[in-house]
């Protein structure tokens, strides 16, 4: 018998930097009400779904800056959305800003089961951005200042009948994300983003934001034979302009449902697990096709090394007799 997981991108619009947690909840549930009624049983918030996205700030005050974190989850605020998910039989991810009791800070996502319970919690690996307030800059992109590089890895759940994973934002550009995760038979891999519609570090063409997010999850859906459910948060955020286009990959590489607004948006598709199988047990049947032999470099340098100086000669195949 196929199994058939009806599951959904939940896109949500701007975030104001006053907006309350309470508020952001609420959003969440009416969408998690129509998702009931569309026979959704997963579904996908953005990153930082609670909040604004506050690195766009540069702020000294640490006090200040902790505002935006959560301490523990769930939170008195977001309760009600746990609640319901348990009443409706629905799972979610959610993304927020994670305070441990120790004082470290990480941009964190929770897989939450549809019984509301948490099951998985992933620290974000790749975090772009800079450390130092660079005022030349429309906006700031302050993760590197506000945030620690995760160090939980990249586990997979068995949960709600698949082989869940996740990852945030910067992480889909990078496609040690999906194989680590994909080596241990990931089925579901679900991504919340913040990415503004404007590249403030170099010149890049806008229509680029877009088609990169498009390239990336859907390349990695392919090649790891995956679902991949990318949520954005969208529109006009404190003057900056965020890029939607939430949208669900299934193995193939193929869009099978995409968000048409920069809202609060509902996408909703039914993932075939059947065809993660076929994928992982032809064209990427990793146990008999993999050569890790000729590997090693991926994991052993992290900048580039170059050739040696000079242009090879080559051999002078032309004077052969």
């Amino acid at each position: 018998m196929a199994r058939i997981i009806t599951a959904a991108a939940a896109q949500m619009g701007p975030i104001a930097r006053e907006e309350s947690r309470t508020s952001c909840v609420n959003r969440m549930i009416e969408m998690m009400r129509e998702a009931k009624s569309r026979g959704v049983r997963y579904m996908v918030f953005p990153e930082l779904a609670l909040t604004t996205f506050f690195p766009r700030w540069y702020m000294e005050d640490w006090k200040e800056v902790e505002t935006f974190f959560e301490r523990t989850m769930p939170t008195k605020e977001t309760l009600p959305l746990f609640e319901k998910a348990a009443e409706w039989g629905i799972g979610f991810y959610l993304g927020y800003a994670e305070l441990t009791e120790d004082g470290h800070h990480f941009n964190t996502s929770i897989l939450v089961n549809d019984k509301g319970r948490i099951v998985g919690k992933y620290r974000k690996v790749h975090l772009p951005g800079h450390s130092e307030h660079e005022p030349h800059r429309p906006w700031q992109h302050l993760e590197k200042r506000y945030f620690e590089p995760g160090d939980l890895g990249f586990p997979v759940w068995r949960s709600m009948g698949a082989i869940h994973g996740m990852a945030i934002c910067n992480d889909r550009r990078w496609p040690e994300t999906y194989r680590s995760m994909s080596l241990q038979g990931a089925e579901i891999i679900s991504l919340g983003y913040n990415t503004p519609d404007e590249n403030t570090s170099a010149f890049e063409p806008k229509h680029l934001r877009n088609f990169h997010n498009d390239l990336v999850v859907q390349a990695s859906a392919y090649q790891n034979s995956c679902y991949v459910i990318a949520t954005a948060k969208a529109g006009i955020e404190e003057g900056v302009g965020m890029i939607g286009g939430s949208l669900i990959a299934q193995p193939s590489g193929e869009i099978v449902a995409k968000a048409q607004t920069l809202e609060d948006e509902l996408v909703v598709a039914d993932l075939r697990l059947d065809l993660v199988q076929m994928g992982k047990e032809t064209v990427f049947n990793f146990a008999k096709h993999r050569r890790i032999e000729h590997y090693g470099r991926i994991t052993s340098q992290t900048g580039v090394e170059l050739p040696p100086a000079g242009e090879v000669e080559g051999e002078d195949v032309l004077s052969r007799k």
